[in-house]
């Protein structure tokens, strides 16, 4: 097979949500795996809606998932290329202009309606004289144009759900140029997925209308289409759709939480297909659990309280390594010793400064310590070098003293020791908090 070219085309005129980024991770990963190329293109006809803030925004967040685009375009700056497309499909006869107004074509639908029609566009305009398009011109009106749909059953296999069909017959002409000559988001995506030799388009299956009236586009300009493939969309943990413009799950805002992109990126993934959600390392790693034609057809369920879980267990098995320089960027020092110490006991990476902010201390402890009992503890701890053994010899001895075992022993070390009633092994704390401390703190109950 031809390696793959896929692209991922926000517009942007807002941040990508959870939604978004499983199309996003599941054409990088369905190309990566493959040796092929990921373009990242923003479909930016809208001029007044889209930003350059959010074009920036959606780079920052596509690249905290991982994704790195081999292309980058922006169809603002190609609109050459879809005027001389569509004085092709013109010269064709495909598309035809009509001067219909907005209130006009929505009387058509009410009477459509009323008479238990579907409210398919009648192709009046196609009956015009060039007389009565020069009145309609001379009245001050501009066309918006329209591609004649071929009546018939566009068919293709699917990457996800098979063989699939359109029936353009009860589909109306689709608008490809507004009456303000802008483009709507069809021929221009079109052009590209053309111009940049894009194999294979991966998206919502909202879209699988639309691509019955792309496929007849691309078969007028190029003869031929790409593959396609509709995955099932994810809701939330209610079953209510995501929305870019209520901010649902923005990936800005699950990265201002604290989550890992490697949680989001496996729940996104791997929530709705075949196989079982669980917390992957690397991209390399959750390319190749996705089998494109083994997701569900049902909507997929995005739980925040899953990725919560996810996100906790990701940390408890992250190396060092990986996160040395971001814990450096919190101030915490400590090194791999002290990484290892607090990691099982994280839910979010920002949750280790509470660990050493404790070794560093002071701390607080509640009132009613036994005393006589941690003056005896005190009595028999040893001096260091401490290792991750020193706890269990210093406990086996305090036991065997005082006659204490179980809470009775371990509870009140330590909250002596660090404050809390639960957290990290004491085993791996104790080296950590140092003699020192240790003894001061056992010291000054």
């Amino acid at each position: 097979m031809t390696a793959p070219i896929v692209r991922f085309a926000p517009s942007p005129t807002g941040r990508i949500h959870i939604g978004n980024a499983r199309t996003a991770l599941l054409n990088y990963l369905f190309a990566k795996r493959a040796g092929g190329q990921f373009i990242l293109r923003y479909d930016d006809t809208d001029l007044e809606r889209s930003t350059r803030e959010f074009a920036d925004g959606i780079a920052i967040d596509i690249a905290w998932l991982g994704i790195k685009p081999d292309q980058t375009i922006r169809q603002s700056e190609r609109f050459d290329l879809y005027h001389a497309a569509a004085d092709r499909l013109r010269s064709m006869g495909r598309l035809y202009p009509c001067y219909e107004t907005e209130d006009e074509l929505e009387r058509k639908r009410k009477r459509q309606a009323a008479r238990h029609l579907p409210p398919v566009y009648d192709r009046a305009a196609l009956k015009l004289t060039a007389e009565e398009k020069a009145a309609f011109e001379a009245e001050g009106r501009t066309p918006h144009w329209r591609f004649q749909l071929e009546d018939r059953s566009v068919e293709w296999t699917d990457l996800v759900r098979g063989p699939s069909h359109v029936d353009s017959a009860s589909l109306s002409d689709p608008v490809l140029i507004r009456a303000d000559g802008s483009y709507l988001y069809t021929l221009p995506s079109v052009v590209d997925d053309i111009e940049r030799g894009v194999t294979h388009v991966i998206r919502g299956e909202d879209h699988v209308t639309n691509t019955g009236v792309q496929i007849q586009i691309f078969e007028a300009l190029s003869g031929r289409s790409p593959q396609f493939g509709h995955h099932n969309l994810l809701t939330n943990a209610s079953g209510e759709g995501l929305s870019k413009r209520l901010g649902h799950f923005s990936i800005a805002s699950l990265r201002e939480a604290d989550r890992e992109p490697m949680a989001v990126a496996s729940l996104a993934v791997l929530v709705g297909s075949s196989e079982a959600v669980r917390a992957v390392s690397t991209l390399d790693e959750l390319g190749a659990l996705v089998d494109l034609a083994r997701l569900s057809r049902a909507p997929a369920k995005f739980d925040e309280h899953e990725l919560d879980g996810l996100n906790a267990k990701l940390l408890h098995q992250t190396d060092y390594a990986t996160v040395a320089s971001r814990l450096a960027g919190l101030g915490i020092a400590g090194g791999e010793p002290f990484w290892l110490a607090v990691r099982g006991n994280l839910s979010v990476l920002s949750d280790a400064a509470q660990w050493a902010t404790m070794l560093a201390g002071p701390i607080a402890r509640p009132d009613g310590l036994d005393a006589a009992f941690l003056t005896a503890a005190l009595a028999l701890l040893p001096a260091e070098p401490w290792d991750h053994e020193t706890w269990g010899r210093w406990t086996a001895e305090v036991k065997e003293a005082t006659g204490r075992k179980g809470k009775d022993l371990f509870m009140p070390l330590r909250l002596a020791l660090t404050g809390l009633e639960h957290g990290p092994e004491l085993k791996f704390l104790l080296p950590l908090i140092g003699e020192a401390k240790a003894r001061e703190r056992l010291t000054s109950v």
